[in-house]
């Protein structure tokens, strides 16, 4: 990719990051929604197109939240075509059909190309099936191609019904009982090429298996000294590999969207010899090509012309891999699991709660919201795309790809162009200003991705980028080091911290000695990568500047920790490699349960006093249910709960059963006691297992989120530090002094709320006792965890 022709997208500009447009509908999502509130009507769920991970909580997720609504939900085996062959492809579904498949990869219900259903005599027998089984209404996943065909099917109906009256197949007063279909649709692919929402079913698992193989592809490339050359899946979108690329710091990439300028084969050469004129020292070098990867006239590039001209020009040793379908392979990840279940319950209730003859709608994700967009609006949005890419028009392109690609973008073409040899960097200011990092409190996967992103835009910029080693205690002991953008090479895939942390906070070291470091060694801005610890000693810092000047510098907390709970940010750095840890513990758990019968699992997780790791773990795991404690229980609850279990294990077929607790959900009511009410309660139904996670939910790697979120919020954060710098005397004056409540942030990235608020404004929205935000979002999905959990089925 032509790193200056990039160059556009480095401002980090939000105007054109809107990846839903006017058009978004909202959501039931977090309302309290009626137990039987829609008996008697049929619902029908399919899969179509290429499978993805995440389809089988999707399908989980609005059995779930059919039967609970009273609903009758079938399956539709293989796609359109077991719509059209029916008989014993369509299926009632029950409760039990749906356990242990919320972390299988692929489609339990099936996919499979249907070219009958293109043709209106097969669109005929599909709804002639779906009125013998009394379906209409009709939930479809799969990919763009799939979701145009059921609006089709959905404008169509009307007059397949009149047909089969006429033909006599179905008698007169079936047009009455049958003259309408609804159809909402969910987004399964791992190409992530629907506009209308900023992620589909099956990318992140997607990215999972993608940085996998380059994790283990670069120890080998390192041995040897090699250059990789990757084919990546996306067709013609390019953002699995722009995605992969960030979070596994690849030296080139190769997407549809932003085809390189001029002969990329010289300029591919150019750039190799630039990085190494610089002073970059890379003992290999990863480049990830789409498989929809294309030059500025449109012609293909393949990984084998890649592997020509580094081996001809370059002389360079190198191998090609095809990662093909083992992308689409693989559990599913939680980011995924979640997502699926949101939007599968979504869909639910978008069906049920629209009116007849509506056009069909499709749930979407636009930032951290479920929405409903509507269908053939987003579908003519994802056709432009093909229309603008054969017009060569690629910055409509990315325009039209929205948010995610845009942001990538950014982030990408700045850690492309980072410059570090001295006859190519700009002419020098008249003083260098020195901009620290430090990271506080419990490690986090992602706080070295973070330092990546921070080193990079300090040095592109001409500022001097210093760490701080072991916290504040390393400040105030003068344990700092300038570094250069060799030293943070390989840095985003290695889990922890590696400049080391600890708990204690600003004022536990002493504002005074930090104020004398921060004076001494010139220090003239202060990132702050953590978590709640990080942000009180923010917090304390912006009082203190009232006693100490040399604290009157800019200051910015970069939100990293599993425990989820820094007021402003949404999902912290850390959480989403915590929640992966959880999710896989609990499968193989659960994977162990099959040799015991009718066992209760009890799995203690992190989270400090936040229950966002218990709650999110439990929905993504499919746990029975969730202890924290910002929801009060008793002992009496428990035992209400094992009584629950008891009856699921009568009644429902199933033998296991998985409990997840937050760490602090309650001093008296512990995991052991838990443990111990089960296994004296639960006699002689079931027996009972508990274990602790502890440590384990740090992580060993970061996960592609957590990596790409860790360089994103590095790179936007100290770029908005050196615009405080130079807002503040940072053009002509040796000294940085700013007293300003706007200069000392926490960085939250959501929408709703400017991307670095003030923490005195957060201050007002913090429970300091229980170290939390006062709100927190994820506690509208407490229902929805209820919802699906065992408590809920009508049982006769």
């Amino acid at each position: 990719m032509d790193s200056a022709k990039l160059s556009r997208h480095v401002s980090f500009d939000e105007r054109s990051m809107t990846a839903v447009s006017s058009f978004i509908q909202g959501s039931l999502e977090g309302d309290t929604i009626c137990q039987g509130k829609w008996t008697g009507q049929k619902i029908g769920v399919f899969t179509s197109g290429g499978d993805a991970q995440g389809m089988n909580a999707a399908v989980r997720a609005i059995v779930r939240v059919g039967m609970y609504l009273g609903c009758k939900v079938y399956y539709i085996n293989e796609g359109y075509q077991g719509m059209v062959d029916g008989g014993e492809h369509i299926q009632e579904a029950t409760w039990q059909s749906t356990s242990n498949i919320i972390h299988m990869g692929g489609t339990v219900i099936g996919s499979a190309r249907c070219m009958e259903f293109k043709e209106r005599w097969g669109r005929l027998k599909a709804a002639q099936n779906l009125i013998h089984w009394g379906i209409t209404n009709l939930i479809a996943i799969g990919g763009d191609g799939s979701l145009t065909g059921a609006d089709l099917f959905r404008q169509e109906w009307p007059s397949l019904v009149r047909e089969l009256v006429d033909k006599e197949i179905l008698t007169k007063d079936k047009l009455s009982q049958f003259g309408s279909i609804n159809i909402v649709g969910l987004v399964g692919s791992i190409d992530n090429d629907f506009c209308g929402t900023d992620m589909t079913i099956g990318v992140d698992s997607a990215l999972h298996r993608i940085q996998e193989a380059v994790d283990n592809i670069m120890t080998t490339a390192v041995s040897h000294k090699r250059a990789f050359v990757l084919e990546i899946m996306g067709r013609m979108c390019g953002f699995l590999p722009l995605a992969a690329g960030i979070s596994s710091e690849a030296t080139f990439i190769f997407i549809p969207e932003e085809p390189p300028l001029g002969d990329w084969r010289q300029l591919l050469c150019e750039q190799m010899m630039e990085k190494s004129k610089s002073g970059e020292v890379r003992r290999t070098h990863i480049i990830l090509v789409a498989e929809g990867a294309i030059d500025s006239e449109g012609n293909q590039i393949k990984c084998t012309d890649v592997q020509k001209v580094l081996t001809d020009r370059m002389k360079m040793d190198v191998r090609v891999t095809v990662l093909g379908h083992v992308q689409r392979g693989g559990n599913a990840s939680a980011f995924d699991r979640i997502l699926a279940t949101r939007m599968g319950a979504e869909a639910v209730l978008a069906l049920l709660d629209t009116p007849p003859n509506s056009p069909a709608s499709v749930i979407c994700l636009d930032g951290n919201d479920i929405v409903r967009v509507p269908l053939m609006k987003a579908v003519e949005k994802t056709k432009l795309v093909g229309e603008k890419m054969a017009e060569k028009n690629f910055e409509e392109v990315v325009t039209l790809r929205g948010r995610p690609i845009v942001k990538n973008l950014a982030i990408y073409a700045l850690q492309s162009k980072v410059i570090t040899h001295p006859s190519l960097m700009p002419p020098r200011r008249k003083k260098i200003y020195r901009i620290a990092m430090l990271h506080v409190g419990s490690p986090a996967c992602g706080m070295n991705a973070v330092a990546r992103g921070f080193v990079s835009v300090c040095v592109s910029r001409g500022y001097e980028p210093v760490f701080v080693y072991n916290s504040w205690e390393g400040l105030s002991a003068r344990k700092v080091k300038a570094v250069v953008w060799n030293d943070v090479h390989h840095w985003t895939s290695k889990g922890g911290s590696l400049l080391g942390t600890n708990t204690k906070t600003a004022q536990e070291i002493g504002l005074g000695n930090i104020a004398d470091a921060l004076n001494e060694l010139d220090i003239s801005g202060l990132v702050i990568v953590g978590g709640f610890e990080a942000y009180e000693s923010a917090c304390q810092i912006h009082h203190a500047r009232e006693h100490y000047e040399e604290l009157c510098v800019p200051v910015a907390v970069v939100p990293a920790t599993i425990a989820n709970n820094v007021p402003g940010a949404v999902m912290c750095i850390g959480c989403d490699t915590a929640l992966n840890q959880i999710c896989k513990a609990c499968d193989d758990l659960k994977q162990s349960a099959f040799s015991i019968q009718k066992c209760v699992y009890i799995v203690e997780v992190g989270g400090d006093n936040c229950g966002y790791l218990a709650t999110l773990a439990a929905i993504a795991a499919g746990a029975d249910f969730a202890f924290i404690q910002e929801e009060n229980f008793s002992v009496r609850d428990i035992q209400n709960l094992c009584h629950t279990i008891k009856h699921k294990f009568e009644y429902s077929g199933v033998e296991q059963a998985l409990l997840i607790r937050n760490e602090n959900a309650n001093p008296n009511l512990t995991t052991d006691f838990i443990f111990r009410i089960f296994n004296e309660e639960g006699k002689p139904s079931c027996t009972a297992r508990q274990t602790k996670l502890g440590h384990i939910q740090e992580g060993y790697k970061a996960t592609p989120y957590d990596r790409a979120a860790g360089i994103r919020a590095g790179s936007r954060c100290t770029d908005w530090m050196i615009n405080a710098i130079e807002a503040n005397g940072g053009k002509d004056k040796d000294k940085i002094f700013t007293k300003s409540p706007t200069t000392v942030v926490v960085y939250c990235s959501r929408k709703e709320m400017a991307e670095h608020m003030p923490v005195d404004e957060l201050m007002l929205q913090t429970d300091f006792e229980k170290r939390l935000p006062k709100r927190q979002w994820w506690t509208k999905l407490r229902g929805l965890m209820d919802i699906l959990s065992w408590s809920n089925v009508i049982t006769d």
